[in-house]
């Protein structure tokens, strides 16, 4: 593949040299880095990275090229995508296509041969920044004032029902739900009516669901104003499990504080420790907001992140519902990940 020289800009007004790969042009975004050792298919089609550029700390990307029943949403959300060395020719008996020409028809512009150790070891020393990819320097004064916003607009989908011969019929309320958390929900017996972010509390109780799950998804919780007031109106009333942002969504909703991490949790490898048992899981995460222990005005945390002990899960037993900061599905069988699905069933059995 011919060489196209390329610069990667940073807000700080650091400036790195690549190779393109992928789409042509130029972009902006907030620039980020991920700490997953695999699945970088699920990276590309995360709904979570809307409006970002993302950095892949493994060294090494597109080596079992792309397979589409690894997706987890139908096309992909980020901005752009930075990786130490791009793999040309992989090697996969599922292989349909490079990675190259998978971004090219996606229009995701990507940059190959950057260091991205030094780039990750920048956004941990300095915190998340503004970012451009360019065919020349740019002014990095010029790029503080881009920023995410209406993300959940951005990602959302349409009304539709999966795993019909499900024992316990959920509403899962949609601000960016990928495609891995439905298939997790179904094969734990559930039937999921999927609803789209916009969808009012009185919608959603008129589905006379055994209980609502409030998704994952991707920006700033504190700009979904509408949807923090429908959440109040929906606690109490059904059963109602959040991961990701629906975890925040709830904290919000209940009177909490929500802030900016100063470089998030991105990656399969985040630890998280129960409080309840004192276990230790391996989670997947995506996001880079948390909710101020401190600010709590009810529920008690039962999850913490091992690295940094921030909150992670949080238990509401008056109002029937309980979230969690990391996604379900990544707990793994081995690790008893249907111990949280178990609990929101107990609770649902209960009413």
């Amino acid at each position: 593949m011919e060489k196209t020289k390329v610069y990667l800009t940073l807000q700080n007004g650091k400036v790195f040299e690549g190779y393109r790969f992928g789409a042509d042009g130029d972009v902006a975004g907030e620039l980020v880095f991920s700490t997953g050792m695999v699945g970088y298919l699920k990276t590309l089609t995360d709904p979570a990275y809307f409006g970002q550029i993302v950095v892949q700390t493994f060294p090494m990307i597109g080596n079992y090229g792309v397979i589409e029943s690894e997706f987890d949403s139908e096309k992909p959300y980020l901005n752009a995508y930075v990786v130490r060395e791009y793999c040309e020719i992989p090697s996969n008996f599922r292989c349909e296509k490079t990675l190259d020409q998978y971004m090219k028809e996606a229009g995701i512009i990507g940059v190959y041969g950057v260091d991205t150790r030094e780039l990750t070891r920048i956004l941990r020393e300095e915190g998340v920044m503004n970012a451009c990819i360019s065919s020349k320097v740019e002014d990095s004064a010029a790029l503080s004032s881009y920023a995410v916003k209406n993300a959940v607009a951005c990602v959302n989908t349409v009304k539709k029902t999966y795993g019909e011969s499900g024992k316990y019929t959920v509403a899962l309320w949609d601000f960016g739900v990928k495609n891995s958390s439905i298939d997790d929900l179904t094969a734990n017996g559930f039937k999921v009516i999927r609803m789209p972010a916009k969808s009012t509390a009185e919608e959603i109780l008129s589905l006379k669901a055994d209980g609502v799950i409030l998704s994952e998804g991707p920006g700033d919780p504190n700009e979904n104003t509408q949807i923090i007031e429908e959440v109040k109106k929906l606690l109490g009333k059904t059963p109602v499990f959040g991961f990701g942002l629906g975890h925040q969504l709830v904290a919000l909703a209940t009177g909490a504080k929500v802030s900016k991490m100063k470089y998030g949790h991105r990656g399969g490898n985040q630890p998280v420790k129960s409080l309840k048992n004192e276990r230790v899981y391996i989670s997947s995460q995506n996001h880079g907001y948390v909710v101020e222990e401190k600010t709590l005005t009810t529920g008690t945390v039962d999850y913490i992140n091992v690295n940094d002990g921030t909150c992670e899960g949080i238990d509401y037993p008056a109002l029937k519902a309980f979230t969690v900061q990391f996604s379900p599905a990544s707990m793994g069988v081995a690790c008893e990940s249907n111990a949280l699905y178990n609990k929101f069933i107990a609770i649902i059995e209960k009413e």
